[in-house]
């Protein structure tokens, strides 16, 4: 079942063309990683997609419905958007902050339920944060905030996560268990689009990969086929090294493709 898509997607910043044309698609149970250079429209996309950026032409798609003609309650607890470099502006705990993202599901004048408190706690324990829960989120660290929000945008149990880099930042372990987390969500009948730019990670744990370049999607499918020596020169301009470990599939950037190696 797809729950999120756009059909001939075409946005422009500031008059300047970003994406032009993308068909896209994405189904329950899927982890759909989202690669491609510095200012290939990554985050455009994703806040596109988040109804944050109105686009110039095309059609966006949450569930049966046109994005921007859904009611707002039902788009924010159906969708959530986590994006990158997050942080809190309010001298807030790490409870109350992950308890923001239940508010989608409040009704008028409405305390947290027992149902909100439980949704808190399990969202927490996904990202290793319980163990701060009292502690005022700008005394984390900067990895530890991003778990924090991270949390947040789980607490609110979506249909559909968009999230923008959730491991930069992270040491490898945290990075590890937030790709996993995000495995779970999907496996439990949920739709993932990631921002990713460790390319292992994309290997390792994206279902599909949607390689960006040129304003346009330049590969799509299995990561296994979108990570080829010719979509990385092409595209990144790389050399890489395309192996396994443990039956886990890696991929090592060696240099820069020569200029007149390069795919093009």
């Amino acid at each position: 079942m797809t729950l999120l898509g756009a059909k001939s997607l075409s946005l422009s910043l500031g008059g300047v063309p970003i994406l032009a044309g993308l068909d896209l698609s994405v189904a329950a149970g899927e982890v759909v990683g989202l690669i491609g250079p510095n200012g290939a429209g990554k985050t455009t996309l994703l806040r596109a997609l988040a109804g944050l950026l109105r686009p110039d032409r095309g059609e966006i798609r949450l569930e049966d419905g046109e994005l921007q003609g859904l009611e707002r309650r039902r788009r924010a607890r159906t969708l959530a958007y986590l994006p990158q470099g997050g942080t809190s502006h309010w001298a807030v705990t790490v409870e109350a902050l992950v308890m923001l993202g239940r508010l989608p599901h409040f009704g008028p004048w409405r305390k947290a339920s027992d149902e909100d408190r439980a949704a808190v706690a399990r969202a927490l324990t996904a990202c290793d944060v319980a163990q701060f829960r009292k502690r005022v989120v700008a005394r984390l660290s900067g990895g530890e905030r991003a778990r924090v929000l991270l949390a947040r945008a789980l607490a609110c149990e979506p249909r559909v996560l968009l999230a923008d880099e959730p491991v930069a930042g992270l040491d490898p372990g945290h990075q590890l268990d937030v790709m996993a987390t995000l495995r779970r969500l999907a496996a439990s009948g949920a739709a993932v689009v990631v921002v990713l730019h460790d390319l292992t990670l994309a290997a390792r744990f994206c279902d599909r990969l949607l390689l960006l370049h040129g304003k346009r999607i330049a590969a799509e499918g299995d990561p296994s086929e979108v990570l080829s020596p010719d979509n990385l020169a092409r595209c990144y301009g790389i050399r890489a090294h395309l192996g396994s470990a443990e039956g886990q599939a890696i991929v090592v950037p060696l240099g820069r493709q020569d200029a007149d190696e390069a795919v093009r």
